[in-house]
């Protein structure tokens, strides 16, 4: 009895699991319907360095899913990108960045005009203020790239949530 009690606990635990309506999001691998409704997202153009960097973002992630049929969605993002100094030494020198980036983005329908999702996504990275102008710009272009990456997988996380509520009703 000792020996099957472990093994018979886990497989009670997972069969609940179903019981309460859990579904992976991408169920139906490529052919499934989040997958076909992100491959038909379109990324506009986005202004700035941190434009360039979250739409470079933003289209390795949904390359993965393009289909033939054409884009039937447009995703539209308006970043903001600050940097603000934080820690200060006794001489007034600031020791301490913090860069944020916050994204609003809407999804619109190619077809009829209409904006079906309007969100915000956004994350912050700490940066320290050296001596060295040089290590402090390249802190500050590290923090960017990784914040792009951060911002894009939130986007594109909503956007499959909303795809799947979509098309489950």
């Amino acid at each position: 009895m000792k020996r099957i009690l472990p093994v018979i606990v886990p497989l009670i635990g997972l069969a609940s699991l179903t019981a309460c309506g859990l579904r992976p999001v991408y169920g139906g691998g490529g052919a499934g319907p989040v997958a076909r409704a992100l491959g038909n997202v379109e990324v506009a153009p986005i202004e700035g360095k941190a434009g360039w960097l979250v739409r470079n973002a933003l289209n390795d992630r949904l390359a993965a899913m393009q289909s033939g049929s054409g884009p039937r969605y447009r995703l539209v993002v308006k970043l903001d990108d600050n940097i603000a100094g934080l820690g200060l030494r006794a001489d007034a020198a600031i020791t301490r960045e913090r860069r944020t980036l916050r994204a609003r983005y809407q999804l619109v329908d190619e077809s009829t005009g209409a904006q079906i999702l309007d969100d915000t996504a956004g994350s912050d990275a700490g940066i320290d203020v050296t001596s060295s102008e040089y290590a402090t710009i390249a802190a500050e272009d590290t923090a960017l790239e990784r914040l792009s990456q951060t911002v894009a997988d939130q986007i594109i996380t909503r956007l499959a949530l909303y795809s799947r509520k979509a098309a489950n009703p």
